[in-house]
């Protein structure tokens, strides 16, 4: 289970990176009439997420670079963004994006049936126990917001 678990983090995360690749920093940032949110944000609102919930939970240091919070925790929004604010541009996140699983894989990848001291239950009423259990649950979340840029993406090309 450790290695099959580690290996669809790499494999779920490649297929969004290469969803993102080659985008243009004004196709990141379009909001079709009728979204909150750009494909910027849900690159950067994966990366949040399964940072927390890979590293946090498990007792590790997160690593998230300065604004990341106030740009891409949930319920944020590119709206509130500030004009003069310097979000990460897309190098920077394709490249944070792409070393988390393989951070994930040293730290963790013999820890995945340990219990995490404090549970967590998701919106749906999911209890997240162990290491495993949250990074289970960040394919499925990744899951949502790859049908999301992949949406955006389309917008964006079709204007």
């Amino acid at each position: 289970m450790n290695q099959s678990l580690i290996h669809q983090l790499g494999f779920v995360r490649q297929v969004t990176l290469n969803a993102a690749r080659g985008l243009t920093e004004t196709m990141l940032d379009h909001v079709p009439d009728g979204f909150n949110n750009n494909i910027r944000w849900n690159l950067g609102h994966i990366y949040v997420v399964q940072e927390r919930f890979a590293f946090h939970f498990a007792g590790e240091s997160v690593h998230l670079p300065e604004g990341f919070e106030r740009w891409f925790a949930k319920g944020t929004k590119p709206g509130d963004w500030q004009e003069e604010e310097q979000l990460p541009k897309l190098d920077t996140l394709l490249e944070l994006l792409a070393g988390q699983p393989i951070r994930i894989a040293e730290k963790l990848h013999n820890r995945i049936d340990e219990q995490v001291a404090v549970p967590f239950t998701t919106g749906t009423g999911l209890v997240l126990r162990t290491i495993g259990e949250f990074l289970s649950y960040t394919l499925y979340h990744e899951g949502i917001h790859f049908n999301s840029i992949s949406l955006l993406k389309r917008f964006a090309v079709n204007g």
